[in-house]
């Protein structure tokens, strides 16, 4: 574990945090076994002043070491538009501007005796404070309580995304609610009908050459439950709307091997689920092999980059000044 972590356990599950990576949480071990991906190639870097007030930082190809980072105000790097109040013109780096900060993180116990550790960030870029109080609790369960306060004097936009990186198996099976809809925001190896794309879980039409349709038979329907049973390799980014039932919650998981993981988000507050998968489809590193790997992130709002939600999806999320906003993921595995 990396210097200056943080280590929360109870009921069989242990979360370690290291602020010093952003607030990075670098393992999450959940009905016992470890849950997040390690990268091999990118070695742990504690980011400095320079990095965290460089624009144009790459957290593809510096931070990217695996585990659960979170994103914020933007997940794509991009300018946001000039005609934004308070916002128009500011450049927002690669994923964000927290994986780069040191995040104080403060421990404590809850009101049932729970361990805590909450982390918080301020924004660089924005005006916003910005937190997440992690507690383990007697049965295991990982609550993930989130706050963002805006520190603008005009409505401010956003973007949220968690970034749970799992390794993507031949056994990943994927859980998630039937017919919600699904949107194509990036693809590699493969032909989802390009960006914005419409399709509806867990079917996708899939054209077998990249930009060659088969003009005798047109467009192949796959099943994605099983994002790992396609043989040819692809990476792509999926962005789906979270049903909103009457009451309650909903419950989104992984299955691997004996080992299943499930997140319960409230819909009225975590709008979207981002679906990175890459089947050896995808590296930022020329002449590298392809990772295989699985980002399965709750999200507020879609696609990745902020100025394509304003504009072309119109999925940003807004702040009125002064406005706090929070939201949980309640995350728990099971053999």
């Amino acid at each position: 574990m990396a210097p200056d972590s943080v280590t929360l356990a109870a009921g069989g599950s242990t979360v370690a945090i290291v602020p010093a990576l952003g607030g990075k949480i670098a393992s999450l071990h959940l009905g016992g076994r470890e849950w997040l991906w390690r990268s091999d190639v990118i070695p742990w870097s504690v980011p400095d002043e320079r990095l965290a007030a460089d624009d144009h930082a790459s957290y593809v190809e510096l931070a990217d070491t695996g585990g659960y980072d979170e994103c914020f105000p933007t997940v794509g790097a991009c300018r946001v538009p000039d005609g934004v109040p308070g916002a128009g013109g500011v450049a927002l780096p690669d994923h964000g501007e927290l994986w780069a900060q040191h995040a104080p993180t403060t421990t404590g116990r809850d009101d049932a005796g729970a361990p805590t550790a909450t982390t918080r960030w301020q924004g660089r870029r924005m005006a916003y404070a910005f937190s997440r109080t992690v507690a383990v609790e007697r049965d295991g369960a990982v609550r993930m309580t989130y706050a963002v306060e805006s520190r603008a004097s005009e409505r401010l936009p956003f973007l949220w995304s968690s970034h749970p990186l799992l390794p993507l198996t031949p056994d990943t099976r994927l859980e998630l609610p039937v017919a919600a809809r699904v949107r194509v925001w990036a693809q590699h190896g493969l032909d989802l009908g390009g960006e914005r794309a419409e399709h509806r879980w867990p079917v996708l039409r899939v054209r077998e050459n990249a930009g060659e349709p088969d003009a005798r038979f047109g467009p192949r329907e796959h099943d994605f439950t099983w994002p790992a049973r396609r043989g040819a390799p692809y990476a792509c980014k999926l962005f789906l709307d979270l049903p909103r039932p009457a009451t309650g919650t909903v419950r989104l998981a992984v299955e691997q091997g004996d080992g299943r993981l499930e997140v319960e988000v409230d819909p009225r507050e975590v709008t979207h689920l981002g679906l990175w998968l890459n089947h050896g489809g995808w590296t930022p590193f020329a002449g590298k092999p392809a990772y295989r790997n699985l980002a399965f992130e709750p999200c507020i709002g879609a696609p990745d980059p902020l100025d394509a939600a304003l504009d072309r999806w119109q999925g940003a999320a807004w702040l009125a000044p002064g406005e706090t906003r929070t939201w949980t993921l309640r995350w728990r595995g099971h053999r």
